[in-house]
């Protein structure tokens, strides 16, 4: 019997701020997965080992979590003032498919870093030393990001003195521009508050009726309020990802939410649809030990938040819902603005499993609608390994 050989493609597993991927310049990817469609995501699934009904990801590049089965595909941009076009797939870990709905802001910090090291951005953008301008067009979502990426005697600077909660070691610090950063979302009209409503009442069967802030900024996300579902907002990976009844109902809650914001039509719809909307719970500040092991006291923080990626509670916080967290604050009367003492303000620092975070944002209300010219934050990036994944040949 004849066996087919594996055939190897360049790529870089690269950390972005606290997630990690396999990245590859879209010319290096086979012909057939150079385009949308079941080729490149049966190629990507391979990469990353899914699906995998086990959930370890063991004969992949995955790290069997939300944060770690994550794909990205840069090319040149055919866009003007754009440097380079950046596509995310979230690879889903024990089931068959690829879900392009989102962004990853996390990794969105590695962007800049890869296609300056890739050779995708013109030689005469890039200072030998000094920070280096990468304009990014996010294709997921239709967004622009620009990336600020340090350079030292010509290279990308990756070492500094950095320190990101939730990542154990310090690198560069690499500050992102999310402009305009209100998601245009099918369904949702490109509206903000797709409803309509700062804050709406949430009908959700078995669970009650909840106060809910649902956000398209950064990526669709569904806030509510910890001590409305049992929480404190001071909680860690293990105290919701070990109890199956608590993920059922913040599964529960995301569906209904989805529904109300537009984003699918039928319930049944969010089981293909993990990687957006997210599902948050915010809480006022409070003192609690990060899963480090370091102290957060109540007035390190402005309020708490914990969010859910891929049906568990992230160990720290996704970038994309930081924009919404940052947004949302900036914004008065919602529950993130709320929790956060009301009032306006242009940046907030919350509270998540690993530590605090930072994130800051600009909006206005322009005939009667809320818009955001630009959401901050600071992230690293860091090469883990570059070379070539390999992958058995399809026969």
């Amino acid at each position: 019997m004849a066996h087919q050989p594996q055939i190897k493609i360049a790529a870089t597993y690269m950390r972005g701020g606290t997630s990690k991927g396999v990245f590859f310049r879209l010319q290096d990817l086979p012909e057939a997965a150079q385009v949308p469609g079941a080729a490149r995501d049966a190629l990507l699934m391979r990469v990353i080992g899914s699906p995998d009904p086990y959930g370890k990801q063991i004969d992949g590049m995955g790290g069997a979590t939300s944060s770690t089965s994550k794909t990205v595909i840069i090319a040149k941009s055919s866009r003007p003032d754009h440097d380079v076009d950046y596509l995310f797939g979230q690879v889903s870990i024990d089931k068959a498919f690829v879900d392009w709905s989102g962004n990853c802001g996390n990794l969105s910090a590695a962007v800049g870093p890869f296609a300056i090291s890739a050779g995708l951005v013109d030689a005469s953008r890039i200072p030998r030393d000094g920070v280096a301008t990468v304009r990014i067009w996010q294709a997921n979502i239709g967004k622009t990001i620009i990336g600020h990426v340090p350079m030292t005697d010509g290279a990308v600077q990756e070492t500094g003195e950095f320190e990101l909660d939730g990542v154990t070691f310090p690198a560069a610090e690499v500050p992102l521009e999310f402009m305009d950063p209100a998601a245009d979302e099918e369904g949702a009209g490109g509206s903000m508050f797709p409803t309509g409503n700062l804050v709406d009442d949430l009908d959700v069967p078995g669970v009650g009726t909840l106060k809910a802030t649902m956000i398209n900024a950064g990526i669709p996300t569904i806030f509510v309020e910890a001590q409305a579902i049992g929480y404190t907002g001071t909680e860690l990976q293990d105290a919701i990802n070990s109890d199956e009844k608590a993920l059922a109902m913040f599964e529960t809650i995301r569906a209904h939410g989805a529904l109300r914001m537009g984003l699918i039509k039928h319930l049944d719809e969010i089981a293909t649809r993990q990687h957006t909307p997210k599902i948050a719970f915010v809480a006022k500040p409070a003192d609690y030990v990060a899963s480090s092991g370091k102290r957060v006291g109540a007035g390190d923080v402005d309020l708490l938040v914990r969010a859910m990626s891929m049906g568990k509670l992230h160990h720290a916080m996704m970038g994309t819902a930081a924009v919404a967290i940052g947004t949302a604050a900036a914004i008065s009367g919602t529950l993130v603005n709320l929790a956060a003492g009301g009032g306006e303000r242009e940046a907030v620092r919350f509270g998540h499993p690993s530590g605090t975070l930072r994130v800051g944002a600009q909006a206005s209300r322009r005939d009667g609608e809320w818009t955001v010219t630009k959401a901050m934050m600071s992230r690293s990036a860091r090469v883990l390994m570059e070379g070539w994944v390999r992958v058995p040949q399809e026969g």
